[in-house]
């Protein structure tokens, strides 16, 4: 076991319960790897996730965690840093979690710029619960509550949380490891709502349902069919459908909520305070 895991995993809850092949434990490790390049302080950071494959990821953590309801993550976090905006907040989070159940409160976290950290684990389905398709499954493919094809288009959630007002969002998948480190780094060095979208292979929910092959046939399509970025602005849109473009593909700072909230306590006590006198 790496130094990394040791110093960041509950051991006693190991081995993981994820299904053979699942990317989760590879998101998972990018996530620790990520802290222990930025220096976070174990001590003062939060890890907060909804219900979903993904959210098995913060109990392996040895960090403070909440576990909540299906979709409420990223309300629970947000009280969190209100109360204790000099903690570090991280929520993990999956399709189904955060872009249905709970994208009412996705949208209003990036309108508000809460400094939260969020790994949505996009796996392109409910794995948790035996397959049933979510706002990120591709359209045409299937799922056991799509047997001949998913006939909804999919979110874009990077596009989604861009527009509605995050400051740093980024796109890696599990088979880019290094760079997705990377994006969780500087997602998580960003004042303010950041969001990373980062692809893992399902092989035995999604993959097998529509015929993609291994978990490592599933890696070697990430790689295949990934785009940086930089590449991409050079190609016309007709050539990136169906590509992964990965990369930052935001990067816009302004105010951050919690440090707005506390000028407008600070101003009210001082009118408070000014009126008595």
């Amino acid at each position: 076991m790496s130094a990394i895991a040791e110093k960041y995993l509950r051991q006693r809850l190991l081995p993981h319960i994820w299904c053979p092949g699942c990317g989760h434990g590879i998101l998972l490790g990018a996530i620790l790897r990520a802290i222990e390049k930025v220096g976070i302080d174990r001590d003062k950071t939060v890890m907060v996730s909804g219900i979903g494959c993904s959210s098995r990821a913060t109990g392996y953590m040895d960090f403070d965690t909440l576990h909540t309801t299906h979709g409420r993550a990223l309300a629970f976090a947000t009280g969190i840093k209100i109360a204790r905006p000099d903690l570090k907040v991280v929520v993990v989070t999956g399709d189904g979690d955060a872009a249905a159940i709970g994208g009412n409160h996705l949208i209003h976290a990036c309108r508000r710029n809460v400094d939260i950290t969020t790994v949505c684990f996009n796996n392109n389905v409910y794995g948790m619960t035996s397959g049933q398709h979510s706002p990120l499954t591709p359209f045409g493919h299937m799922a056991t509550t799509a047997p001949y094809g998913n006939v909804d288009h999919p979110f874009d959630l990077c596009d989604l949380v861009a527009a509605a007002g995050a400051t740093f969002v980024a796109r890696g998948t599990a088979y880019h490891v290094t760079q997705l480190v990377d994006l969780i780094a500087l997602a998580l060095e960003n004042k303010g709502f950041s969001f990373v979208e980062a692809y893992s292979q399902c092989p035995t929910y999604y993959g097998r349902r529509n015929k993609l092959g291994s978990a490592v046939d599933m890696l070697e399509w990430y790689k295949k069919n990934s785009v940086p970025v930089k590449a991409a602005a050079t190609k016309d849109p007709q050539e990136l459908k169906g590509k992964i473009v990965t990369g930052v593909l935001k990067k816009a700072p302004r105010e951050e909520f919690t440090e707005e909230y506390q000028r407008v306590i600070d101003t009210a006590m001082a009118r408070l305070k000014g009126g008595r006198s």
